[in-house]
């Protein structure tokens, strides 16, 4: 993992920090850095609002604010070919549930379960009447349905390791 340096790290007494990929709208092409114009005409034809634009001017996707319908709208406005239409299986990232998740925790919760329409987050009941949640990462198409009904924001999300990957490391 890479670690990024900033003078504003710095003088927040973060020395390093490590850098985070950015969940960029579905459809980004191979060269978007490149493409990208940082316009917000992408942000700006989003019909459920969760584009928006990253401290460094380009759009990032907020699953804090609703979840992805992967209507294309962002990359019709796109003018420059930076975003070009996807399928929801062509968009690479997907859920993960940290620790702070309340049902990892003793408390009573399934908002995730509740909210996701892909039936992607179930619970599995274990001793003493609590729950854990168990996601099946190939029913997770990453819309983010389950992140923003998340009390705990237990929800995050990445992009898997090629299996291959994971035996060698």
């Amino acid at each position: 993992m890479t670690t990024a340096h900033s003078r504003r790290n710095f003088l927040r007494g973060q020395l390093s920090q490590p850098e985070v990929p950015r969940m960029r709208p579905p459809g980004a092409q191979m060269g978007f850095t490149r493409l990208c114009t940082h316009c917000g005409d992408c942000a700006r034809a989003c019909p459920e609002a969760i584009i928006i634009r990253h401290e460094s001017g380009e759009p990032v996707v907020d699953f804090a604010r609703g979840a992805c319908t992967f209507c294309n709208a962002c990359a019709e406005a796109c003018e420059t070919g930076a975003l070009k239409p996807a399928a929801p299986d062509e968009w690479p990232w997907r859920a993960t549930i940290d620790a702070s998740c309340f049902s990892l925790n003793g408390v009573f919760c399934r908002s995730c379960e509740d909210a996701c329409e892909a039936r992607a987050i179930r619970f599995r009941l274990m001793t003493g009447g609590r729950s854990v949640p168990v996601l099946d990462q190939d029913q997770c198409t990453g819309c983010g349905e389950c992140a923003s009904p998340c009390p705990a924001g237990a929800i995050k999300f990445e992009v898997p390791r090629p299996a291959a990957e994971e035996k060698r490391a």
